[in-house]
């Protein structure tokens, strides 16, 4: 069963290869879901960056795009699948994946999801369907945390070609805090201005007045 299922994944990344943009979100998809590439998204999007410089910004938004829309699905997953699933597939690690998920919610999600691998991110994503964390803060770390990651690889893949992959692997723990450092940033940025923004009832009442 195994070397079957490996055939198929094998004749999926080939198919993917040759359709550029959807074959990325296609990849990135399944990966974020039902199956699992290591790191072929990655190598898709630094070769495809590399031939086509300018569409960088198309493969990196596809690959993100198919990550969440990945993650969202394996969440209603656990989400029905319930407490079970998680237990079975976190292990001995479940407790300390429950506390971090439940108690950190979109900052936990966002962490999990830029740390490098052996992290088992997937098991933190079925943490997150079983014990309901918000379907929109959720999607928003996953999709912030694969923003930066995919656009952060893309520009490596601009940069330095095919050592990128090389260099990634090499620098795992600076590129790996450099990423969480900026996306920490982002959100906090973003709610700086959102709390600043006045609210459509405040303005509306604003305007009523004048």
């Amino acid at each position: 069963m195994p070397s079957i299922l490996n055939q198929w994944k094998q004749k999926i990344v080939a198919f993917a290869g040759g359709l550029g943009a959807p074959g990325l979100f296609l990849i990135s998809f399944l990966d974020s879901s039902v199956l699992t590439f290591p790191v072929v998204n990655d190598l898709l999007l630094i070769e495809l960056s590399i031939h086509h410089p300018a569409k960088m910004p198309l493969y990196a938004g596809m690959a993100m795009l198919g990550s969440v829309l990945g993650c969202v699905l394996l969440f209603y997953i656990a989400e029905k699948g319930g407490e079970a699933l998680f237990h079975k597939h976190a292990g001995d690690r479940a407790p300390a994946i429950r506390n971090w998920v439940v108690k950190n919610g979109f900052g936990g999600m966002l962490i999990a999801a830029l740390l490098p691998p052996p992290t088992p991110f997937k098991v933190f994503v079925v943490a997150a369907g079983v014990f309901e964390v918000p379907l929109a803060s959720f999607a928003s770390a996953i999709a912030l945390a694969r923003l930066v990651r995919y656009f952060g690889i893309g520009y490596l893949a601009i940069r330095y070609g095919r050592e990128a992959m090389p260099y990634l692997v090499h620098h795992k723990s600076t590129v790996t805090a450099f990423l969480i450092l900026v996306a920490l940033v982002s959100y906090l940025l973003s709610r700086v201005i959102l709390r600043h923004r006045p609210s459509s009832e405040a303005a509306a009442r604003k305007q009523n007045s004048q």
